[in-house]
């Protein structure tokens, strides 16, 4: 515990880039890295467990250029059906009679780890799902005292201390002791959220003998952050901060992953968080392991204390960025583009962003709700997918057809921008951010792949005629040639003299330009 503080300390007085030190796909892979969340909150496949329709999927995801795909949580629910969010054994994988079920809502073990062997051999990477901040599905209730808090302040109490009776002895008879022996009990707990005694629901803070309360290491949110939902994991325990240490390294042996997304974690005490990710990294022998975190905030200051701190150990998603592009959705015409990179990772740590526009959390009805409308999702993939700066993830529900969020344009028009980063976006960025409503960017190219010119719009027109016009600079090398449209079968643009192109692009649309 000692040496992982001295690491904290060391990485906030001299924080490195997250995105240079890690591993984005297979080393000898030239083309651009792509990230693809390869899950929505609801969708199953008709026919196929999900990881039979991931491994039948991985050759044409590689052929579209992915490079990673993140899978969602591989362990077993409280639910039959639980996405895994509801973490009841970490340990079980879709292998044990557990919570009424072999299989996870994601198909068997052994369909995982096929799926997985097949990823490693068409050059995709696997991204695991860790959810490390609490459990849910106790398989007994204990007895022990825990105090009520206020809900929207965690720090005050709504009462004196009571004895409650929680679901927090996990046995996991099903399993047994393969893999770990380790059993989960009040005592490594913090918070939980129902009283069975009384059958009340709330939020209560465990005061047994020796406790100390919420850790102090987490979001300020609700007065303290550190209780999100369930049964809330004690990080500073010894005993609960092994099993997950242990628990973190076999699952990249077990799985051959490469790393992790971490969900929630501005309810970790960031102190384990830290020593997680150093750890496993160490323990697995993958000193370029990957790793995005989730601290979901629009608001980048609350961010950047975090990515400091964290010292280059882990990436973390361009929430602000996400938010520009939602409300630039509802604001139509009237939001200003040449703002939509204001106040993002991206622009302030473009080396510690994963960006991305949707996820499983933000489609209309979900817990994040904040959509980004089918009037600038495009736009929106286009600053994503074809910039220089950061990571990029692809949502599957926007790429494949579902019934949460699915449309037939956007799917096309994504698969193009897919082709296009392949294909195009490499080199220095140039932009062209002068008009409120219509914004442009040159990637000049490198020596094996060409550049690009990009436009993109918020005009609404009525008429469907109107046409932005932008100049914009290829480079010299380009003096002569003709760069034609790539997202429609028609357009072309002549370059003069000295490198100049007029380029344009139609109202509420993207437009890309490569060179015949």
């Amino acid at each position: 515990m000692l040496a992982a503080l001295k690491g904290w300390l060391s990485a906030s007085l001299a924080p490195r880039p997250a995105l240079p030190r890690m591993r984005l796909g297979p080393e000898d892979n030239p083309d651009n890295p792509l990230m693809l969340q390869f899950f929505t909150w609801d969708t199953l496949h008709s026919e196929l467990s999900w990881w039979k329709h991931l491994e039948h999927e991985i050759p044409k995801l590689a052929e579209m250029g992915f490079t990673q795909v993140w899978l969602p949580p591989p362990n077993k629910g409280a639910e039959p059906k639980g996405r895994g969010y509801d973490a009841y054994d970490l340990w079980d994988l879709g292998e044990f009679d557990q919570k009424g079920t072999v299989k996870t809502r994601w198909g068997t073990r052994d369909e995982l780890l096929q799926a997985c062997k097949v990823a490693a051999a068409h050059g995709i990477d696997i991204i695991i799902d860790a959810v490390l901040n609490h459990k849910l599905g106790g398989d007994r209730f204990e007895s022990f005292p825990a105090v009520p808090v206020n809900a929207e302040n965690r720090l005050k109490d709504e009462g004196p201390v009571r004895e409650i009776d929680g679901w927090t002895a996990f046995d996991f008879k099903g399993r047994g002791n393969k893999y770990s022996g380790f059993r989960w009990t009040h005592e490594h707990f913090s918070g939980l959220d129902w009283d069975h005694r009384s059958r009340t629901n709330a939020i209560y803070r465990i005061a047994s003998k020796g406790r100390k309360g919420w850790s102090r290491h987490v979001a300020s949110e609700l007065g303290n952050y550190d209780y999100l939902l369930g049964v809330d994991i004690d990080h500073r325990h010894p005993e609960a901060q092994q099993d997950l240490l242990n628990w973190g390294v076999w699952i990249l042996e077990t799985t051959g992953a490469v790393g992790f997304r971490l969900d929630a974690i501005k309810h970790f005490d960031r102190r384990f968080l830290y020593r997680f990710i150093t750890h496993v990294r160490r323990q697995s022998r993958k000193p370029k392991m990957f790793s995005v975190s989730e601290y979901w905030s629009a608001d980048l200051k609350l961010i950047l204390p975090y990515i400091k701190a964290f010292g280059g150990e882990t990436t973390f998603f361009d929430v602000p960025l996400h938010t520009n592009f939602h409300n630039a959705s509802k604001n139509h015409s009237h939001y200003d583009l040449r703002d939509i990179l204001n106040n993002t990772i991206v622009k302030e740590k473009p080396n510690d962003s994963v960006t991305f526009v949707d996820n499983h959390d933000t489609v209309i009805g979900q817990s994040l709700e904040s959509w980004v409308d089918t009037n600038f999702k495009i736009q929106a993939y286009s600053l994503i997918l074809l910039r220089q700066n950061g990571h990029p993830c692809v949502f599957y529900g926007d790429l494949y057809p579902n019934e949460e969020c699915y449309n037939a344009d956007t799917s096309r028009n994504l698969t193009l921008l897919i082709e296009a980063r392949k294909k195009f976006a490499y080199g220095p960025c140039h932009d062209y951010f002068h008009d409120p409503k219509c914004i442009g960017f040159v990637r000049m190219g490198d020596s094996i792949h060409p550049g690009c010119a990009v436009l993109l719009s918020n005009k609404e027109d009525a008429t469907g005629t109107f046409t932005h016009t932008v100049r914009m600079f290829l480079g010299r090398e380009h003096t002569g040639t003709v760069f034609r449209s790539f997202m429609s079968p028609h357009g072309r643009v002549n370059i003069d003299a000295d490198g100049w192109g007029e380029f344009s692009c139609p109202a509420n649309r993207v437009e890309v330009w490569v060179r015949s």
